[in-house]
């Protein structure tokens, strides 16, 4: 399958899919968020691939759904939306593959869920995290499922309440990130990783995957569901509309709980 907003290589059983919107910050739209759950999929059925990871092009990983895309839209269309933007999520967790995240610059919003939502995560040292959509009238409730299951829930309340970026070694105190590394480490880190991985039992990778997401896994879809659910219904209230009109004017929102 070809594919133009993300890039996909495979190289000695490891499968490459590479954030390609550098020029929008990797932000997800319609187009992207379907190639990127594509090519997820076109991984996990190739036989020739035992490990999958996530990289991207340009200076940052992805900093969430871009803000053009919250207007114009029905309750029903930001429900399908929504759903859309978050299909990475269960994906992820279904597939038999180890998934990492190889992270540098900024993961926010919908980009640091795709983080926390992959299996393991080699970030570089000025990577940083944040849930930030609450700081434009919206809130990460898609990315709140992965990352409630890695903190716990007080951590993620605080964290998608507030809205603040955390530096990466706060991020692998919290278990958001496995190992960090120097900027120009993270491409041979994260290769490392995928290699060690890759030599392994492909079955027993599988199981091992499918035991740990098995004991909370039914929640955990049910959940994104709902979440998302909760999520189009605020993209479609005045309150929303205001926070991203003012973010992109740089102008102070005024919130009117509508």
């Amino acid at each position: 399958m070809s594919y133009e907003n993300v890039l996909v290589e495979k190289r000695d059983q490891i499968g490459f899919i590479t954030l390609n919107r550098p020029q929008a910050m990797n932000t997800f739209n319609v187009p992207f968020a379907r190639e990127l759950n594509d090519a997820l999929k076109e991984m996990e059925q190739d036989p020739e691939v035992r490990v999958v990871v996530i990289d991207a092009n340009g200076k940052n990983f992805s900093t969430g759904i871009s803000l053009d895309e919250f207007k114009g839209k029905t309750n029903k269309e930001y429900r399908e939306f929504i759903h859309l933007m978050d299909e990475h999520n269960h994906t992820i967790a279904k597939m038999k593959k180890p998934v990492i995240a190889s992270v540098k610059g900024y993961a926010l919003a919908n980009g640091a869920g795709l983080s926390f939502a992959c299996d393991l995560t080699v970030a570089a040292e000025d990577a940083k995290f944040g849930t930030t959509a609450i700081n434009v009238g919206l809130i990460c409730l898609g990315p709140a499922a992965p990352l409630a299951r890695n903190v716990g829930r007080k951590k993620a309340l605080e964290m998608v309440l507030l809205g603040d970026i955390i530096p990466v070694a706060e991020a692998q105190r919290l278990g958001l990130v496995n190992k960090v590394v120097p900027p120009d480490q993270l491409e041979a880190a994260t290769l490392e990783l995928a290699t060690r991985l890759a030599a392994k039992s492909p079955l027993a990778l599988q199981i091992g995957k499918a035991g740990i997401y098995g004991v909370e896994d039914v929640p955990y879809h049910q959940g994104l569901d709902v979440l998302g659910d909760m999520f189009a219904a605020l993209c479609s209230t005045e309150d929303a509309e205001e926070g991203v009109k003012a973010f992109l004017g740089k102008t102070k929102p005024v919130w009117r709980g509508r």
